[in-house]
């Protein structure tokens, strides 16, 4: 029974990397990176809408990331409640120098109410920061 639901698990995993495509080495590639509290999804390319919620792969240069940002706001940085309260947030991460064959990470986080993004190149330094462009309830 053990070695079915390994197997199973093991061929669940596999499936999910091969609806991930290869990255074009002509094109910069962009993971987006969340904790088990967030989800962050990916939106707009240069206000174009993007066609997977799960990266962002871009021509080099210049461009403007758009992605949904969705987070728990803890009962302690809320005030007396029982209740974590979800934001739902459009962060925008612009980059001027985006390399073919290169891949970056987008962080997402938050201090309390306030979201934070951040863009970090292939050997973890940042590179850009994101700026909030509205917040709703979830």
């Amino acid at each position: 029974m053990r070695a079915l639901l390994t197997a199973t698990s093991l061929l669940a995993l596999s499936g999910c990397a091969l609806l991930m495509p290869q990255p074009d080495p002509n094109r910069a590639w962009i993971d987006l990176d969340t904790n088990s509290q967030s989800d962050l999804a990916a939106m707009k390319v240069d206000d174009k809408d993007w066609p997977s919620s799960h990266y962002f792969e871009v021509d080099p240069g210049q461009h403007e990331l758009r992605v949904r940002f969705q987070f728990q706001v803890e009962p302690v940085d809320i005030g007396p409640v029982d209740e974590a309260l979800w934001r739902d947030c459009e962060m925008t991460v612009k980059y001027k120098d985006f390399t073919a064959g290169q891949r970056y990470r987008l962080e997402t986080g938050s201090i309390g109410f306030r979201p934070w993004a951040k863009l970090y190149d292939g050997q973890s330094n940042e590179v850009a920061r994101g700026r909030e462009r509205g917040c709703d309830r979830a």
